[in-house]
């Protein structure tokens, strides 16, 4: 879903909202054209009631259940050709576990093929990565983009292909129309979603909540009470990854959509109302509750944002009965960090809904694209690969994943928890919101130092400042959005 590889499909940052009216098409903006009323309204609710109710009613046990197959390959549904003596470079910013379990995807197809496939460490902002390699005349076979905006800007800078007949075709039998869409652009498919994030999580450390006699909150009333049960019991309550500015930007979307609905959600991501917009003076309001309470935040603010996404997840089930937090914030993607300390899923390490903040609790989901820059016969068949359910079955069974491909089995995914949250992404079908700063153009939603991540960086170290920053984003989005 990173290190914004673990985040955001995590940018992963993989972000869409399993909710009401609307879906993303292939511009890379929301379209609210499609029907609305009650008839939507209640298969919203649906997802979200469905969604909830799979987290907290499946405790999950960790373990393994492939039956002793090996967790490393999958089943075979796709041809793909002899490519012997052919190399392939793929970009993305994965590092780590994410890393390391995709690159067993790229083994696969290497054994399949006898294509020799070369995994090629990028940073954010990734189109900035990618500009410098095209301008020495070296760019990467295939780039998993963690932006909707981002395959935009590709295709724009006449750097992305189209894919071949043979990736449409799974891609036309393996996903809704809705996440098929989000790789278009004019009518073209450029962009092969791989990776999906549900983005809407908190994971907790059961021992510090059996201590604290602290409960599972729904509501954001709730969760800051909890934080103050938490924070009594000699815990400090939540883990922020401040370092990292695509996590605030996280924290800001689920409150917008859950307060605002996804009506504004829609009209902010494309700049249609300002981000002084009342609003957002709300969202921003209400994130200060908890952001404004140093105490509640392992660190403070300075100690927040120091801290990068991963060590934010570790630091929350390390430490026996004194770790650094009761809590962390984040997608399913968190689990590839847990799986770093002794903590299990499902028994140590637990997960709840982000909570409602106004009628409806949020979900808001994200996702990475494979998109060809050489275009081969061997970039087309590491395309058709990644768009089948071989590729996104050998990753699910690793854990830390999820797939938009419907044709996943969900036996593959290692625990309940996680089986539970990848039925729900698939179930949504179309009904889904895509995490509002990777819509935006990169220069305001996906750079570090810059845009949406700082103004939100510094917001936390003064929450105080809601006027402030919010004439910093319009600010800084006036100036991207017209560009």
């Amino acid at each position: 879903m990173r290190t914004r590889s673990t985040r955001r499909t995590g940018r992963t940052r993989t972000g869409s909202t399993l909710r009401a009216s609307g879906t993303l098409r292939a511009s890379g903006t929301l379209r609210t054209g499609r029907s609305t009323g009650p008839a939507r309204a209640v298969a919203a609710a649906l997802t979200a009631g469905t969604l909830a109710l799979a987290l907290t009613a499946c405790g999950g046990d960790g373990k393994d259940t492939n039956g002793g197959k090996d967790k490393e390959s999958g089943g075979t549904t796709v041809t793909l050709p002899k490519l012997n003596g052919e190399s392939l470079e793929v970009a993305a910013v994965w590092t780590g576990p994410e890393q390391a379990n995709f690159k067993k995807v790229l083994t696969e197809f290497e054994k399949r093929t006898g294509a020799k496939v070369t995994f090629v460490p990028a940073q954010d902002p990734i189109i900035n990565f990618l500009g410098s390699k095209i301008a020495g005349g070296e760019p990467p076979d295939i780039a998993m983009l963690p932006q909707v905006g981002a395959i935009k800007q590709a295709v724009d800078k006449k750097w992305a292909k189209p894919v071949g007949t043979a990736a449409q075709e799974q891609l036309t039998k393996n996903y809704s129309q809705g996440w098929q869409d989000l790789g278009k652009i004019d009518g073209k498919q450029y962009g092969v979603y791989y990776k999906a994030a549900n983005k809407s999580l908190i994971w907790y450390n059961t021992k510090v909540f059996e201590n604290a006699g602290a409960s599972e909150p729904k509501t954001w009333k709730d969760l800051l009470s909890t934080a103050q049960t938490i924070y009594d019991s000699g815990v400090t309550p939540v883990s922020v990854g401040g370092a990292d500015g695509w996590t605030l930007t996280d924290w800001f979307e689920n409150i917008y959509l859950s307060q605002a609905g996804p009506e504004k959600y829609d009209q902010l991501a494309q700049h249609k109302i300002k981000w002084t917009d009342p609003s957002v003076k709300d969202a921003l309001t209400t994130l200060a509750q908890l952001w404004g309470k140093k105490d509640y935040i392992a660190g403070g603010a300075d100690g927040a944002l120091q801290t990068e996404f991963p060590a934010s997840v570790t630091q929350t089930f390390t430490g026996g009965d004194q770790p650094k937090a009761g809590m962390v914030f984040e997608g399913d993607f968190a689990q590839v960090n847990i799986t770093e300390t002794k903590a299990k899923v499902g028994t140590d390490a637990k997960v709840f809904p982000f909570p409602a903040v106004g009628d409806q609790a949020p979900v808001v989901s994200g996702g990475d694209a494979a998109v060809i820059l050489k275009d081969s016969k061997a970039a087309q068949a590491l395309a058709t690969f990644l768009a089948s359910p071989d590729a996104a079955t050998i990753q699910a069974k690793l854990g830390g994943y999820l797939s938009p491909n419907k044709n996943v089995d969900s036996a593959a995914y290692p625990n309940a928890v996680q089986r539970k949250m990848a039925q729900a992404l698939i179930s949504a079908g179309d009904d889904f919101r895509f995490d509002m700063s990777d819509q935006a153009p990169q220069a305001f939603g996906g750079t570090p130092g810059k845009g949406e991540w700082k103004a939100l960086q510094d917001f936390l170290k003064n929450p105080k400042d809601v006027a402030g920053t919010q004439a910093q984003l319009e600010s800084d989005a006036a100036k991207a959005y017209k560009g």
